[in-house]
């Protein structure tokens, strides 16, 4: 009956494209839409950006996303894009389209994380390229999902990664905060324009994420020597959240439990909220 629970299988016959899916919360996001049924189409600059100061994903990596995904008897199509890139990012939907016949389901998940001092020794190129990236990206990843969307009716789900720097201010971050309360702006906007067609957009608010963005050298020496790491502190009695749990709440967003929820910040341990 309508409304009931889902089961297993809760995306069996749906399509979703995944922005930043070579490693951490993208490959994830992939992993878990798949677990759930759904086909994927995936990309990843698998590149080191100029501004980014610590490892970034690298087309093994996105190969390594593509296995897996295979290895659950779902079908991917994973491409090496930039985020910044329209064109790029237009002939993905096209080709996933083509091969899959459809398309249900956006992650635009695709972001770096660069710091500096406090918000007026931000360099310009750090700051082009965060907004680019962070913002931009995220709006060009809609805008190439969106009209394939819209034209085979069957509405859908757009799911923002936007961060706990979405609803805050945090010192040493000022270009990543204004990106990441961006897209909440973007997603409100987008909620109300996509309702007539049944896509519903949401963001997600994940506190510190145990991935290679936030776990590596140059992090955790960064942190050693700054206030940043209470910013990332939980109310609950964990120091990091796993990547799955920001998946699981995707998958709940992207299914049809949530068919009604829409225009909505789901953060992910609230409790930062409360500091």
């Amino acid at each position: 009956m309508a409304g009931r629970l889902q089961g297993p299988g809760r995306l069996t016959g749906k399509v979703a494209f995944v922005s930043g899916a070579a490693r951490g919360q993208g490959r994830s996001h992939a992993l878990r839409l798949a677990q759930e049924g759904a086909d994927v189409i995936a990309f990843d600059v698998c590149r080191q950006l100029a501004s980014v100061p610590y490892p970034m994903a690298t087309p093994d990596d996105l190969k390594e996303t593509v296995r897996q995904v295979e290895e659950l008897d779902r079908r991917i199509v994973a491409r090496e894009a930039d985020v910044r890139d329209s064109d790029a990012l237009a002939a993905l939907v096209a080709e996933g389209v083509g091969e899959f016949g459809r398309l249900d389901v956006v992650c635009a998940n695709a972001g770096i994380a660069t710091f500096a001092e406090n918000a007026w020794s931000i360099t310009d190129e750090s700051w082009d390229e965060m907004i680019a990236v962070n913002l931009t990206g995220v709006w060009r990843t809609v805008k190439a999902a969106v009209p394939a969307m819209i034209d085979a009716g069957n509405g859908g789900s757009i799911v923002i990664t936007s961060s706990t720097a979405g609803v805050k201010g945090m010192a040493g971050i000022g270009h990543y905060s204004a990106a990441k309360h961006g897209v909440v702006g973007l997603m409100r906007t987008l909620a109300n324009e996509l309702a007539p067609h049944s896509i519903r957009v949401n963001t997600v608010h994940p506190t510190g994420v145990n991935t290679p963005m936030v776990v590596n050298d140059f992090m955790a020496e960064f942190l050693a020597g700054s206030d940043m790491s209470a910013n990332m502190q939980n109310a609950l009695p964990v120091e990091m959240v796993e990547a799955v749990d920001i998946s699981n709440a995707v998958v709940w967003l992207s299914s049809d439990e949530a068919r009604y929820v829409t225009g909505v910040s789901l953060p992910v341990d609230a409790g930062f909220l409360q500091k």
